[in-house]
């Protein structure tokens, strides 16, 4: 395995880099509103899950007493 030296990998990194499709400032904006949302959706849901969850298992356990 040839070894490159510090100059000749930062000139394949750099064509690399050139290589990638940058999202625009747009898509980026959209795709992280879009993050928000869904984690506050999420959120929502498993918090009522939980909620749900802890009334069954609360009358459940209260019919013994």
């Amino acid at each position: 395995m040839v070894k490159a030296t510090p100059i000749d990998f930062l000139r394949q990194v750099r064509q690399e880099v050139s290589k990638v499709t940058w999202p625009t400032r747009r898509e980026t904006i959209t795709s992280t509103i879009m993050v928000i949302i869904m984690v506050i959706f999420m959120a929502l849901f498993f918090f009522l899950v939980d909620q749900v969850l802890s009334l069954g298992i609360g009358a459940i356990l209260g019919l013994g007493g």
